[in-house]
């Protein structure tokens, strides 16, 4: 995780925040911290992506990636929307979209993060399974 988000990150620092302070972290202000949520669910995006653990489809382009990134993040903002004791501003749903949006492509543009993290969990491109490796031969099935 280190490789996208350093532990003095703001994404990181709010998702320590959030997990540290889980019970009373929105009972200190009147609305809740949009940055805050935002980076969380950024921090969140990133780390279930890492772990491959309910990624189905891979994505095949820098696009799809985004896409995949933004709803795991998006999954991020409604649960803890729905956690919270205080309501959420005007607009501030809108606000918090936008500012995990603007993280995600952020960290997707440095180094090569969007070509590490495509080819990460894509077996075939790292040459895991070669025709070789215990690959049975086709063969038809006749049906009477």
């Amino acid at each position: 995780m280190d490789r996208f988000l350093s532990p003095q990150s703001p994404e990181a620092i709010a998702h320590n925040h959030l997990t540290e302070n889980w019970f009373s972290w929105d009972a200190d202000h009147p609305s809740l911290d949009e940055t805050l949520i935002a980076g969380c669910a950024t921090y969140e995006a990133f780390k279930r992506y890492l772990s491959g653990s309910d990624l189905y489809l891979l994505p095949r382009s820098r696009s799809e990636l985004e896409s995949i990134l933004r709803r795991y993040a998006y999954d991020t903002i409604h649960n803890t929307i729905a956690k919270a004791r205080s309501p959420l501003e005007r607009g501030g749903y809108s606000r918090t979209c936008h500012l995990v949006e603007k993280s995600i492509t952020k960290i997707l543009n440095e180094n090569d993060n969007a070509c590490y993290l495509l080819d990460l969990h894509d077996t075939s491109r790292r040459g895991a399974m070669s025709p070789s490796m215990g690959a049975s031969p086709t063969r038809s099935i006749r049906i009477k």
